[in-house]
């Protein structure tokens, strides 16, 4: 139940949304951005797990995350589920982006 003059955390837009990732030369952008920067793991996984369906098969999805754990959890996550782990990059205010191609 909502009340009136009350909103939803999610309702509102964010303030200081991080620009999505560059891709470096010849890697397609992704087409999806998963901004998971400031949740602790397990939640960047849960939310790639989530969304993946989201974007074709052979398209690539980046997750945002600076929690340390996301560095291994990640490509851990793609090996065990057969997505193909594309590339990792460092990201200009901390943390990193993670992009996946959906293999099926």
């Amino acid at each position: 139940m909502r009340f009136r003059g009350r909103s939803r955390k999610d309702d509102a837009p964010p303030q200081d949304a991080p620009p999505p990732p560059a891709a470096p030369p010849g890697a397609a952008p992704p087409l999806l951005v998963i901004d998971a920067l400031g949740r602790k793991c397990p939640i960047p996984i849960i939310m790639l797990a989530e969304r993946i369906r989201e974007i074709p098969v052979g398209q690539i999805v980046a997750v945002l995350a600076d929690d340390p754990a996301a560095h291994t959890d990640v490509p851990a996550w793609c090996r065990m589920k057969s997505q193909e782990f594309v590339w990792e990059e460092t990201l200009p205010a901390g943390g990193w982006g993670f992009h996946i191609r959906r293999s099926y």
